[in-house]
C-alpha cells in the first residue's frame, strides 16, 4: 500500500511509505503523479489548492492553505494553517451512538484490597509529602531493594504472589505553593496514597511543610492503617532506621498478598498519545478507540484527558454525552483550558509540537481529530476535575494538559490501573501506573524495542483491525495479570503535577 485516503470526503492522502516525484498513484478513479517527495505520514494533495481553500482529513477541515498547494504535492505545516482561534460557542447536538461490542466473560489475575478495590500490581510505595526528604525517600527504597532481593531485572513478568516492585516517588512540590497549586498537589499525592496498585505505602514527611503531614493524613479520609505508614523526618533521631523497621513491616504484610481472578470488566484505562506521527489517526488511536469501546461493554471505565488536543474535535466529544448536564460540563472543561491559556497571555492553538509536524501533523485540528479517536464511539458518562478520581463506569473526560508526564501522572491518580500510550516518534517514560507504548508505525517498533510494547503499524501491512484488536485485547489481559512493560523492566517510572500559580 503506497497511500491512504481515510475518509471519501478527503482532499488529501496519507503516504504509507516515502513516496518519490514523478510516481503515478490511482485515486479515487483518476491517476495523480506525485510532483514531489512526500515523506511516509505527510498529506498528499489530491486537488490544487488555491489560498484559503480548506483542507479535509478525517472527513473535518483541518485547515486552510496559505499558498496554492497543486495536486500531488506535499500539504504541511509551512502551506497549511489552522482555521481556529478565540473561544468558540457550542449548541448540543446528541449523536447517534452505533451497536457496540459484545460483553465477553474475560478475566485477569489481579490483587482484591480490603476496601474491595482491584490492583493489577502489588507494590510498596514511598511518597514524600514535600520535595525536601526527596533524598531520604530513594535512599529507603534503594536499601529495601537490596535488603529483600528485589531488582529491577528478572522475569518478563510479576508472580502470582507477593510484592512485584519497590519505588519511591520524588517530586519537587509540596511547600511554597497556594491555592489550586497547593491543592493540586495534595489531591494527586492522595489518589496515589489510595490507588489499589500499592499494596503498602510508607508517606515521608520532613514535619515543617506546607502539606503538613497530619493535616495531610486527616486529608485522606478513610484508608487501610495497617499498609499505610506515615514517618515525619523531624521527629525521629534517626530517619534511615526507622524508616526501614516501618517498611519491613510493610514488605512483610504486602508479601503474603495473592493474585486472584477478576472480571475485565473491574479495569480502568487511562488513554494518552504523544509524539505523535500522520499514522498515530490511522493506526494506534483508533486502535485504543476499539478497544476503548470493547472495555466499556464489558462494564470497565476508560479515560481521556489532553485538553488543548481535543480543540478543534471537541464537538465530537461534546455530542456522545449522554445528557445535556455532562454537555455543560463538557464545554466548560474545553473553555476553562482555553482561558488559562488567554490568562497567561499565550496563543490559545501552540500546537502542533516540532515533533508531530516532523511526523506529519500540520494543524491542531489535525492532530485532534487524531488524539480523540482513542476515546472510540461510547457516549461520554463523566467529566472529571484535574485530581478527581473515577466515579462511574464507561468513558470519561478528565482535565490535565497534554504534557506527557503530567497528563499520565493525572490519568493513575484518577484511578485508572494501566496507562496506555499511543507514539509515533517514541518515548521511554513511565508513570506510576504500568505505562505500556503502542507504536503507530512498525519502524519504531523494530527501532525501539526497548521503548515499545505493542505494535499497531501492521494495520497498514494488511492485518484487519479486528485481529489486531484480539491481540492487543490478549496482550492487555496478560499486562493486567502481572506481564511486565518495557518502562516497568527498565524502573522508568516518575510523577509530574500540574502547576499553574507562584511558588513562594
Amino acid at each position: 500500500m503506497k497511500y491512504i485516503q481515510i475518509n471519501p470526503a478527503d482532499n488529501v492522502a496519507v503516504a504509507i511509505r516515502k513516496l518519490s516525484a514523478g510516481e503515478k498513484l490511482s485515486i479515487g478513479g483518476k491517476e495523480i503523479e506525485v510532483k514531489e517527495e512526500i515523506p511516509a505520514g505527510h498529506k498528499i494533495a489530491l486537488q490544487n489548492f488555491a489560498v484559503g481553500d480548506n483542507i479535509i482529513k478525517y472527513g473535518d477541515p483541518i485547515g486552510h492553505a496559505v499558498q496554492d498547494i497543486p495536486v500531488g504535492s506535499l500539504a504541511n505545516e509551512k502551506s497549511v494553517k489552522t482555521n481556529l482561534e478565540g473561544l468558540s460557542t457550542y449548541t448540543y447536538s446528541p449523536a447517534q451512538i452505533p451497536v457496540q461490542p459484545d460483553k465477553k466473560n474475560l478475566t485477569f489475575r489481579g490483587y482484591r484490597r480490603k476496601n474491595g478495590d482491584v490492583g493489577i500490581r502489588n507494590e510498596v510505595w514511598i511518597i514524600p509529602t514535600v520535595g525536601c526528604v526527596n533524598g531520604i525517600v530513594g535512599q529507603l527504597a534503594d536499601a529495601l531493594k537490596a535488603e529483600t532481593g528485589i531488582l529491577v531485572s528478572g522475569s518478563d513478568s510479576f508472580g502470582d504472589t507477593g510484592v512485584d516492585a519497590i519505588v519511591a516517588y520524588p517530586h519537587n512540590y509540596g511547600c511554597s505553593q497556594l491555592g489550586d497549586d497547593h491543592e493540586n498537589t495534595r489531591k494527586i499525592l492522595k489518589d496515589m496514597v489510595l490507588h489499589p496498585n500499592a499494596g503498602a505505602v510508607l508517606v515521608v514527611g520532613l514535619g515543617c511543610e506546607n502539606n503538613q503531614p497530619a493535616v495531610f493524613r486527616e486529608f485522606l479520609g478513610e484508608y487501610d492503617e495497617e499498609r499505610v505508614r506515615f514517618m515525619v523526618a523531624q521527629e525521629v533521631d534517626d530517619e534511615c532506621e526507622e524508616g526501614m523497621k516501618i517498611l519491613r513491616e510493610l514488605y512483610k504484610i504486602a508479601s503474603a498478598d495473592k493474585r486472584e481472578d477478576v472480571s475485565f470488566g473491574e479495569l480502568k484505562v487511562g488513554l494518552k498519545c504523544g509524539g505523535s506521527d500522520g499514522f498515530s489517526g490511522i493506526t494506534a488511536n483508533p486502535l485504543l478507540g476499539v478497544f476503548s469501546d470493547f472495555m466499556v461493554a464489558q462494564g470497565g471505565c476508560t479515560v481521556l484527558t489532553e485538553v488543548p488536543e481535543m480543540f478543534g474535535a471537541e464537538t465530537i466529544l461534546m455530542n456522545r454525552c449522554e445528557d445535556r448536564d455532562l454537555f455543560d460540563k463538557t464545554v466548560s472543561l474545553i473553555n476553562d483550558f482555553k482561558n488559562y491559556f488567554i490568562s497567561n497571555n499565550q496563543p490559545v492553538y501552540e500546537n502542533p509540537s516540532p515533533g508531530n509536524k516532523a511526523g506529519g501533523i500540520s494543524t491542531l485540528e489535525e492532530k485532534s481529530l487524531g488524539c480523540t479517536q482513542k476515546s472510540g464511539s461510547s457516549p461520554v458518562k463523566d467529566v472529571l476535575r484535574y485530581g478527581d478520581r473515577i466515579k462511574k463506569k464507561g468513558l470519561t473526560l478528565l482535565s490535565a494538559p497534554g504534557n506527557d508526564l503530567v497528563a499520565s501522572t493525572a490519568l493513575a491518580s484518577a484511578g485508572c490501573h494501566l496507562v496506555l500510550f499511543t507514539t509515533g516518534r517514541g518515548t521511554p517514560f513511565g508513570t506510576f501506573a504500568p505505562t505500556a507504548k503502542i507504536s503507530t508505525n512498525t519502524r519504531l517498533y523494530e527501532h525501539k524495542p526497548g521503548w515499545i510494547d505493542f505494535n499497531a503499524g501492521t494495520l497498514v501491512e494488511g492485518e484487519s483491525m479486528q485481529s489486531l484488536a484480539e491481540r492487543f485485547i490478549e496482550f492487555i489481559q496478560e499486562t493486567a495479570s502481572g506481564k511486565k512493560v518495557n518502562a516497568e523492566k527498565k524502573n522508568y517510572r516518575e510523577i509530574a503535577i500540574f502547576k499553574t500559580g507562584i511558588t513562594l
